[in-house]
């Protein structure tokens, strides 16, 4: 049995997810977490674990694997989820092409996917816009839960079912091989894992410089209905996202798809918007998002990406009785290499895992138990 000692730092999902996988493997794990609470960008998300939006292959396994682990710890510690699956909708000729294409790529590798016709769509969800709605395309795979609740429940999970310990409110001010400086305190560790998010520029500047890595700014919103009852039935996603997630690129079409949105909607290619909508159990619904890329960015939001988000929510989702109760905006690093995440050893037994771009509540767990057996 292994009792090698472990420093995590950082207690957003990578973080939360790596703690774990180090337990499991036998290390005493202490996890340090500058804030009182994880405020970054794992709480500033739409609480979607989403294999839909991963390739065929490593990626989807993770996401699958990840989605098992997210539904063992919820169920331990009743954390509400919803395995609401997922539905793109098509309201274009070239929209729905490439979802039929999609379809057939997803079913040979044995996704559980479905065609829905605008009838079928309309009968189960009433808050589809009907509209000039052609089609869609369901997944069962996808599921929902609230991301500020998720983070803050996991951590007493760990704590008791795994005996991690926790440091809140202090921040690492250094780190060395086997030591971590924490204020004028000294810990030292077998190993070390930094994941901090953009923060670990902050202790490993060079690394940081050296890799192909940048930020990401991301404007989401919350609307909640009048009807306090109001379920939107499935997460819901318009023709944009087509062109977002990895797993659609097979698809013959979609280059076409993405020269008409490049004539017709440049403000949206230009904000990196493509709009989703997401409702967790309290029946709150999560919009969103735009992207931006850069190292620095104004703390402010833009009014006129939201009008450009909720203009074409409007388009695919019945939103009449939706009252706007919260904006926000996160930030986390992307790598820029085609690479999925960033794993790298600046020093013996330091370990960063970063890199993970928008997908860490989808596939963090899974990925932490893959590098955790590598180290």
């Amino acid at each position: 049995m292994n009792t090698s000692s472990a420093i995590v730092i950082g207690a957003g999902i990578v973080g939360l997810a790596t703690a774990r996988a180090l337990s499991l493997k036998g290390y005493n794990v202490t996890v340090i977490e500058r804030s009182e609470k994880a405020i970054g960008a794992s709480v500033r998300n739409f609480g979607m674990i989403w294999p839909i939006g991963q390739p065929d292959g490593k990626l989807y396994s993770r996401a699958m694997r990840s989605k098992m682990i997210w539904k063992e710890i919820a169920d331990s510690i009743s954390l509400p989820y919803e395995e609401t699956g997922s539905l793109h909708l098509a309201y274009h000729d070239d929209e729905w092409q490439v979802l039929q294409e999609v379809h057939e790529i997803f079913l040979n590798s044995n996704r559980h996917v479905s065609l829905m016709s605008k009838d079928i769509i309309t009968g189960k969800f009433n808050s589809v816009n009907q509209n000039g709605l052609l089609g869609g395309l369901y997944s069962d795979a996808e599921m929902i839960i609230d991301p500020r609740e998720g983070l803050a429940l996991i951590p007493l999970y760990l704590s008791e079912y795994l005996d991690i310990k926790f440091i809140w409110g202090q921040a690492v001010t250094s780190v060395g091989a086997g030591i971590v400086y924490l204020n004028k305190q000294e810990m030292e560790a077998d190993v070390i894992c930094i994941c901090s998010g953009e923060d670990f520029k902050s202790l490993y500047p060079d690394e940081f410089s050296n890799a192909e890595i940048t930020k990401c700014k991301l404007q989401m919103m919350r609307f909640v209905s009048e009807d306090k009852n109001y379920r939107i039935g499935t997460s819901l996603c318009g023709g944009l996202s087509l062109v977002h997630y990895k797993s659609f690129s097979d698809a013959h079409s979609l280059p076409k798809l993405k020269k008409r949105f490049e004539e017709e909607m440049p403000e949206y290619v230009e904000n990196g918007i493509h709009v989703m909508v997401a409702q967790n159990s309290k029946g709150e619904l999560t919009i969103g998002d735009s992207h931006q890329y850069g190292s620095v960015f104004e703390p402010f939001n833009h009014s006129c990406i939201n009008k450009l988000i909720v203009k074409y929510l409007k388009q695919f989702a019945n939103i009449d009785s939706w009252r706007l109760v919260q904006t926000w905006n996160g930030i986390y690093p992307k790598m820029t290499n085609e690479e999925t995440d960033l794993f790298i050893e600046p020093e013996p037994g330091v370990f960063i895992i970063n890199g993970l771009g928008g997908a860490g509540m989808t596939l963090s767990f899974g990925l932490a138990e893959e590098i955790i057996e590598r180290i």
